[in-house]
C-alpha cells in the first residue's frame, strides 16, 4: 500500500511536470518552470529522506532536529549579541547628554554646553543651534518678540519669560500651569524687580511715549498671588467672580469704553505654553508709541510668589478676572485684592468675591 502511494507521488510531481515541461513550446517559461520543479524535487527529497529516517531510527531523527535546532539558536545568539553591542554604542555616545541631565540640569543648558563646547558664562547666548533648541511652545524662558516662538534673547542668568508685543495683532497668547517668582526651589525675582506677574502698556517717561495693550478677551484664571492689581484699564465688560483674598478693594469706576476684538486680517499665529519655571513673566508692549494687540490672552492657573501680580494700561473688549486667591496672611485691614479707581467700565459684574484668611503659598 505504501509503495503505490509513493510510487503515484513519484509520477505526479516528478515524471508529469518533466514531461509537460519538455513539450512546453516557450523556451523561458520552460526554463521557470523546470526551476520551480527542481525546487520541489529537492523538497520532497527531503521530505521522503527525513520520512525514512524517521522510519529506520526514531533516535537518529531526533538527533538530526536537535542539530537544526542548534544551528537556528546560534544564530539567533549571535543577531542578539550584535543587536546588544550596537546598543551599547549608543549609549556610550548619548553618555555626555546623560550624564549632563543627571546632574539635574535642563535639556536647553545641556545643549547648549554640548553644541557651544563649554559651559555658557552670564552673557547672552548667540548660536543658532542653541536658540534652535529654545521654543515658547516647549515653556523656555527668554525674550520672545511676538508671534515668533523662539526667543531673541537668553542668558542663563535670567529665566524671565519676556513677551514684546507690537503692532502686529495676535490671534491668541496662553500660558497655563505654570509657577513663577520664588514659587519654586532656587528661584528668585530678577534684580530690582518687585512683580512676579506683570501685563500691560508702559507709562510715559522722559523720551517715552505711553502704549497700552489692547485685548478682545483678557482671561485671568486660578492665580495664587501675593498682591493682586488691577489698574489704568478700559473695559467694556469686567467679570469679577469667585475671588478669595485676604483683604479686598474692588472699586472700578462706570464710564463709556468701548466694545473692542482684535483683528488685523492675516494676523499672526498663536503663542501657547503649557508647564514651566520663571522667576518672572512679563507680557508687555515696550515700544514708544507702539500698542500691543492681542485678540485673546489667556493666563490660566499661574502659581506665583515672592512678588506682586500686576495688570495695567490695558484696553480690552472684556476681562474676567476668575477664582483666584490672593493673601499674605496678614489680616484684612491690608488690601491685597485691589480693583483700582483707575479701572473704568461699561459693564461691571462683581459675585462671590470673599475675604478670608490666605496666608503666603
Amino acid at each position: 500500500m505504501i509503495n503505490s502511494i509513493v510510487s503515484a507521488f513519484r509520477f505526479l510531481f516528478l515524471r508529469l511536470p518533466v514531461l509537460v515541461v519538455w513539450h512546453w513550446p516557450f523556451a523561458g517559461v520552460s526554463a521557470a518552470l523546470r526551476g520551480v520543479l527542481w525546487c520541489l524535487r529537492w523538497v520532497y527529497a527531503g521530505i521522503c529522506a527525513q520520512g525514512r529516517l524517521l522510519r529506520a531510527s526514531p533516535l537518529a531523527f531526533y538527533r538530526a532536529m536537535c542539530r537544526r535546532r542548534d544551528w537556528l539558536m546560534a544564530k539567533v545568539d549571535y543577531l542578539n549579541s550584535e543587536s546588544g553591542k550596537w546598543r551599547a554604542l549608543f549609549a556610550t555616545l548619548r553618555l555626555p547628554y546623560s550624564g549632563l541631565r543627571a546632574m539635574g540640569i535642563n535639556p536647553q543648558t545641556c545643549v547648549g554646553i554640548l553644541v557651544a563646547g563649554g559651559t555658557v558664562g552670564g552673557g547672552v547666548i548667540v548660536n543658532e543651534t542653541v536658540f534652535a533648541e529654545r521654543s515658547f511652545s516647549r515653556g523656555d524662558s527668554g525674550t520672545y518678540s511676538a508671534p515668533a516662538d523662539v526667543p531673541i534673547v537668553y542668558s542663563d542668568e535670567n529665566n524671565t519669560l519676556l513677551i514684546r508685543l507690537g503692532s502686529t495683532p495676535i490671534g491668541e497668547i496662553t500660558i497655563q500651569d505654570v509657577s513663577v517668582g520664588t514659587a519654586f526651589s532656587g528661584s528668585t525675582l530678577p534684580s530690582g524687580e518687585t512683580a512676579a506677574v506683570l501685563v500691560g502698556g508702559v507709562a510715559t517717561s522722559t523720551g517715552f511715549t505711553a502704549t497700552w495693550l489692547e485685548v478682545g478677551h483678557l482671561i485671568v484664571d486660578r492665580w495664587r498671588c501675593n498682591t493682586f492689581e488691577l489698574s489704568d484699564v478700559e473695559v467694556h465688560t469686567l467679570t469679577v467672580r469667585g475671588n478669595a483674598s485676604d483683604g479686598q478693594s474692588i472699586g472700578p469706576t462706570p464710564g463709556t469704553p468701548r466694545r473692542r476684538a482684535i483683528g488685523g486680517g492675516n494676523r499672526a499665529d498663536s503663542m501657547v505654553t503649557e508647564g514651566g519655571t520663571y522667576d518672572q513673566i512679563q507680557i508687555i508692549a515696550p515700544n514708544s508709541a507702539v500698542n500691543g494687540k492681542v485678540d485673546v490672552l489667556t493666563l490660566s492657573n499661574l502659581f506665583t510668589k515672592g512678588g506682586a501680580c500686576k495688570l495695567s494700561r490695558i484696553k480690552a473688549g472684556k476681562i474676567d478676572i476668575l477664582l483666584n486667591e490672593t493673601g499674605l496672611g496678614n489680616g484684612y485691614a491690608s488690601k491685597e485684592f485691589v480693583i483700582a479707581t483707575s479701572t473704568v467700565y461699561s459693564v461691571f459684574v462683581n459675585t462671590d468675591n470673599r475675604e478670608v484668611s490666605i496666608s503666603p503659598p
